[in-house]
């Protein structure tokens, strides 16, 4: 059985970062998931975006280490949040509600039956990251949003 891999790329302007995680977020990796976003943190990195286009998996033990993160740099005045996350972490927010906490949805966006439902074929990868949240079709057009302004942001 091969060990899951995990790469994080960080690019850091100002007090801000962008970071980009590449391969499985589970039990064997997410403590590199913490550390990364700790060291942000201890760097003086306030505004922290995490870009997870190119994340496979990611299950709860990397949603705890994310809603950890999170709480940590809301305490110190900052924010996280993450974008275009795999089909099942999108489902796995969606259910537990911490969309307010890492999507900077709002709070009164319901969540219908049909965002739960499993999509199978999310599409070539080009369209995973529009297909890929698993909430109503407001949010997709806020994450084509949030991706044109990343890439104008982070060159």
């Amino acid at each position: 059985m091969a060990i899951p891999q995990l790469t994080l790329y960080r690019h850091d302007r100002h007090s801000r970062a962008l970071i980009t995680l590449a391969g499985e977020i589970d039990l064997t990796t997410e403590h590199l998931v913490r550390d990364g976003l700790g060291r942000c943190l201890r760097d003086g990195i306030r505004t922290i975006d995490v870009d997870l286009t190119t994340v496979t998996f990611c299950d709860v033990t990397g949603l705890n280490a994310f809603l950890h993160a999170a709480r940590a740099i809301v305490v110190a005045g900052g924010s996280l949040r993450l974008h275009h996350p795999p089909q099942v972490l999108a489902r796995i927010i969606a259910l537990t509600g911490s969309g307010t906490l890492l999507l900077g949805l709002p709070s009164d966006l319901p969540v219908s039956r049909a965002a739960l439902r499993h999509v199978s074929d999310p599409g070539p990868p080009h369209q995973i990251a529009s297909a890929a949240p698993a909430y109503p079709s407001v949010c997709g057009e806020r994450a084509m949003r949030d991706r044109a302004t990343a890439e104008t942001q982070w060159p």
